[in-house]
């Protein structure tokens, strides 16, 4: 069993690298190729990095679909939001500004995505045993990282409401802020980034006088 659990917060951590790393390997690997920084996260599907961006998004979308939470609660938004992950991955952005079928599936599913993401870390994560004073520590960065990705959305639909004369990066960065946080939330709730349960360790000499009793 124990075994089985290690596995599971492993596979939580590989979610969350994906997550914090992403958006600085497209950027890198684009600038390495002589790729300019794109507009958005999702204008690298049309860049030597597109088959990055969309095995990465494949990764967490099978991981979110398989996901098994505390309740069902948890199993359904996981498989929702995988849904969403895959929907974002084989529906790429509308390009030059295009308004395409398959470009507005792409920003509902990156939309609900980013949407359900915030959820888990702000209702899903914080449960739990709240006696437990590194659980309560967890818990504030759960909620810090969830209020950021819902900030990062918020800052989205804004952006898009004011009339612009060039795309910029903004949406860039703000996706990748989102993405950050979702990484942070991840790997913190895999056991090993902020606030792990203490562990008390026996001492050696202690281990075997107990054993010689």
């Amino acid at each position: 069993m124990s075994n089985i659990i290690h596995t599971y917060k492993s596979l939580r951590k590989t979610v969350g690298y994906i997550g914090l790393f992403l958006p600085f390997t497209l950027m890198i690997g684009g600038f390495c190729k002589s790729v300019q920084l794109q507009a958005s996260i999702s204008d690298y599907y049309y860049t030597n990095m597109g088959d990055v961006f969309v095995g990465a998004l494949c990764c967490v979308g099978l991981f979110l679909f398989f996901y098994a939470g505390y309740d069902k609660t948890d199993d359904i938004l996981g498989n929702i939001a995988g849904i969403f992950a895959f929907g974002v991955a084989f529906f790429p952005t509308s390009q030059n500004d295009k308004v395409e079928i398959i470009g507005t599936i792409h920003i509902i599913c990156a939309t609900l995505l980013f949407i359900i993401l915030a959820v888990f870390s702000l209702v899903l994560f914080t449960k739990g045993d709240k006696s437990n004073s590194q659980k309560v520590r967890r818990n504030i960065l759960y909620r810090i990282c969830g209020i950021m990705m819902v900030l990062s959305i918020i800052s989205l639909f804004i952006y898009f409401l004011v009339p612009k004369n060039s795309p910029g990066h903004f949406v860039f960065f703000a996706e990748s802020t989102a993405l950050v946080f979702f990484g942070i939330s991840w790997l913190t709730k895999g056991g090993d980034l902020f606030f792990p349960d203490k562990t008390k360790r026996v001492r050696p000499y202690k281990r075997l006088k107990y054993l010689k009793r």
